[in-house]
């Protein structure tokens, strides 16, 4: 199959259909996101119980004959900060795992979906001679691409620097994309030389 490409004198250029052309399959890229939403926690959010707030290691005051209630710690949950009787945990400590057939399955569903809606095109040659942020937009306006997400096979320093302060901009190297950053964007640009990596990747 053909896919438009902006920066270049031919029109279209072929690409792989088993990447670009497949079934969606929408309760495998379901799962694909979730596991990945999932993952990318990091799993440090939580509440303190008694045994995790700092101090409280001497009674208060001895068990009997003071004529108040007994007492152990500082740190109980009844007194003021001490710790929480049921303290939440995060919930990200148990990973959610997807096999790599059914992540390669659930991206190339991703790229073809993406396809199917007319939100990826090719650029034959991405690149700036210097790194800054006019240069690059200057390159994106010539070649007809507002914004999104952009595929290299190799994020140069150049582009990485020009590209920190444009809003609605993410680049990335072929090693790199994730699922959410693919859904996220309204457009896709893809390098041509990124094209034989990302086939392998998902087959």
């Amino acid at each position: 199959m053909d896919l438009p490409i902006l920066n270049s004198k031919s029109k279209t250029s072929s690409v792989s259909e088993i990447i670009f052309n497949q079934p969606v399959n929408k309760e495998l890229v379901t799962q694909l996101i979730n596991s990945f939403v999932s993952n990318s926690h990091q799993g440090t959010k939580a509440q303190k119980n008694r045994s995790d707030v700092s101090g409280g290691g001497k009674k208060p005051w001895r068990q009997k004959g003071t004529g108040r209630a007994r007492a152990g710690t500082i740190r109980s949950p009844i007194w003021k900060g001490g710790g929480v009787t049921f303290a939440a945990r995060s919930k990200s400590s148990n990973p959610k795992k997807i096999n790599r057939k059914m992540y390669k399955s659930a991206m190339r569903s991703i790229l073809s979906s993406l396809v199917e809606e007319n939100r990826v095109v090719l650029g034959s040659s991405i690149n700036i001679e210097n790194p800054k942020t006019k240069d690059l937009i200057d390159f994106m306006n010539k070649i007809g691409f507002k914004g999104g997400l952009i595929i290299v096979n190799e994020i140069s320093e150049n582009i990485k620097l020009a590209s920190r302060n444009i809003p609605n901009l993410q680049i990335v190297d072929v090693n790199s994309i994730d699922p959410i950053s693919l859904l996220r964007h309204e457009s896709t640009l893809i390098s041509e030389d990124s094209l034989p990596k990302l086939e392998e990747l998902l087959t």
